[in-house]
């Protein structure tokens, strides 16, 4: 099994979540063992996507380099890892990757028609080898050794239309395409009265977000699922831990995971390497993995 990359550059326009203005996006692709590298095309900033480049974690996942950031990467990463891309360069002309309707399912169709290309150097993941977890109070995010790919997650809300969703996704590429890639980000109607009064959150709409006021879904045509919340977090996690910097082959575990927690898992597996090996996909082995990137 080799490492990936995109066969052509390809690129779309979208709207900004928090500045609501238009953002020009491109995907191109680069050469074995390039990783996956951000650029600002407006301030001729790259920015490497490594955990000590992350700059916030508040509302999204906000990666900087010389005071310039990009936000709301998740999505976008979330594809790319699932499509099992190794390599590739994501330029955008402004401080954020565009919104879109608030899942990945764009960024998905996009990947299709760039196209995967193998090259020449043999794909590398990481096997978890240890248990590791980050508890705060009741919230927590683990990872755990497993000879496969999984995704666990469970959210508790207040909310009569949320209330506790569970959802465990088997990892492949097309599982993700079909039970996690459109599922929305979605927010409470008095946060974004609150974001926007910050002159934040003001790309955000009913076109790109699930919105709740005390009592319901705001959106006129509902929901994709009914645990479209859960499914959500699953997305965003994906996207989250392809910081480490390739895929990996364990449990992923969470109880109301964030961003904040998904950034500190990633910079504990990290600081031991006991925590894990690194192999090269090659031979026989390497079979049931090619399966689950079909």
């Amino acid at each position: 099994m080799y490492q990936t990359t995109i066969k052509k550059s390809v690129g779309l326009v979208g709207i900004g979540l928090h500045k609501g203005s238009p953002v020009r996006l491109k995907l191109e692709p680069l050469e074995d063992n390039s990783g996956i590298v951000f650029y600002r095309s407006d301030v001729n900033v790259s920015i490497a996507l490594i955990p000590s480049n992350v700059v916030d974690t508040k509302m999204a996942t906000v990666i900087g380099k010389d005071g310039f950031v990009i936000s709301t990467i998740e999505h976008l990463l979330s594809a790319i890892y699932a499509y099992g891309i190794d390599n590739i360069k994501v330029t955008v002309d402004a401080d954020e990757v565009p919104v879109m309707d608030g899942s990945s399912a764009s960024f998905c169709m996009l990947l299709d028609e760039a196209g995967i290309t193998e090259l020449q150097s043999p794909k590398k993941v990481m096997r978890i080898k240890k248990d590791i977890i980050i508890q705060e109070g009741e919230k927590y995010v683990k990872l755990s050794p497993s000879p496969d790919l999984k995704y666990d997650f469970t959210i508790k809300f207040p909310h009569p239309v949320i209330a506790k969703q569970e959802f465990v996704l088997e990892f492949t590429k097309e599982s993700y395409k079909k039970e996690i890639a459109r599922a929305r980000t979605f927010g409470f109607l008095h946060e974004v009265q609150y974001l926007r009064s910050k002159g934040l959150a003001l790309g955000g709409s009913l076109e790109n977000a699930i919105v709740l006021d005390d009592k319901k879904v705001l959106n006129p045509e509902g929901l994709r699922f009914t645990d479209e919340f859960v499914r959500h977090k699953i997305l965003d996690a994906i996207g989250d831990m392809s910081l480490i910097g390739m895929n990996f082959i364990g449990n992923y575990e969470a109880m109301a995971g964030s961003h904040d927690l998904n950034h500190k898992l990633t910079l504990a597996l990290l600081k031991e390497p006991s925590n894990y090996e690194v192999i090269e996909l090659v031979g026989e082995k390497t079979k049931e993995l090619e399966k689950a990137y079909a």
